[in-house]
C-alpha cells in the first residue's frame, strides 16, 4: 500500500504540537524512510532527541535539517543550543555566527529576532530541568536566556523560584523584583515576592504583595491560596 506522506505529516505534526512525542517520532521517521528531503521532520525529530538526552543524535538531525535548508533558522538556533548544551560552545558560536549572518548579512549587530528565539528555547529547557528538580541546571539555562534577552519577566521569575529553591533567597528576590520592575503588571513576579518574604518572616510583606497580585489578577489562586492558607496559620 502507498505511503500518503502528507497525511502521515499532518497526523505527526499534530502529535508534536500536543507534545506527544512518543508517537510522532515513529510517524516522523516513517515519513523520512520514504522521503528525507523533508528538512522539517529532521528538525522535529533532533528536538525529540534533544528532549530525551541524545544531543548526539540530535546534532545529526539538525544538521541534516540545515543540509537541505540552509536558512532554516529555528534548526539552526536548536543546533546552537544543543551545542551549548554539550559543552561544545565554539561550534555552538560559530552555528550562531551562520545563522545571524543569514538572517541579517549586512549587519554585525545581534539580531532580535534570533536573540528572541535562542532565549525562548534556553526558557524553555530550563523549565523542563525545573519540573525535574534540576535547580543548578534550570539556573544556568535561564541564565543564558537572560544573557541573551534581558527583558523577560517571565525568565527572571523562574530564575528566582530556582533560585530560591537552593535556598538563594535574596537574589531570587532581587529577580522577582526584576520582572515587576519589566512588567508591573506581571502577578507571578508579586506572588513569587510574597512567597519569599514570608519564608523571611516578613509577613506582612508577604500578605501585602500576595494582596496585590489579587488586586492585578483576582483570578490568580496562587495568590488567594497563600493569603487564605497562611493567614488562617497567623490565627
Amino acid at each position: 500500500m502507498k505511503i500518503n506522506i502528507e497525511e502521515l505529516h499532518n497526523k505527526a505534526e499534530q502529535l508534536f504540537q500536543e507534545g506527544n512525542y512518543a508517537e510522532a517520532e515513529p510517524i516522523l521517521k516513517e515519513i523520512i524512510s520514504s522521503n528525507p528531503k523533508f528538512a522539517d521532520v529532521h528538525n522535529k525529530l533532533g528536538m525529540i532527541s534533544h528532549l530525551n538526552g541524545n544531543y548526539r543524535q540530535a546534532v545529526d538531525y539538525f544538521k541534516k535539517a540545515l543540509e537541505i535548508n540552509p536558512n532554516y533558522t529555528e534548526a539552526s538556533l536548536n543546533l546552537v543550543v544543543t551545542y551549548n548544551n554539550m559543552g561544545e560552545f565554539e561550534k555552538a558560536k560559530d552555528v550562531f555566527a551562520m545563522a545571524a549572518q543569514r538572517a541579517h548579512p549586512t549587519s554585525r549587530a545581534l539580531d532580535p529576532f534570533i536573540a528572541g528565539k535562542i532565549a525562548n528555547e534556553h526558557f524553555k529547557l530550563g523549565n523542563i530541568y525545573l519540573d525535574f528538580g534540576l535547580n543548578d541546571e534550570a539556573i544556568e539555562e535561564y541564565r543564558k536566556a537572560i544573557k541573551l534577552f534581558h527583558r523577560l519577566p517571565d525568565v527572571h521569575t523562574k530564575l528566582g523560584i530556582a533560585l530560591r529553591n537552593k535556598g538563594n533567597i535574596e537574589e531570587a528576590i532581587q529577580h522577582f523584583n526584576t520582572a515587576r520592575e519589566l512588567n508591573p503588571n506581571y502577578g507571578q513576579a508579586l506572588v513569587q515576592l510574597g512567597l519569599s518574604y514570608y519564608m523571611k518572616g516578613l509577613t506582612r510583606l508577604a500578605f501585602e504583595h500576595w494582596e496585590k497580585a489579587l488586586k492585578i489578577n483576582p483570578k490568580l489562586k496562587e495568590a488567594e491560596t497563600y493569603l487564605s492558607l497562611f493567614k488562617k496559620g497567623e490565627k
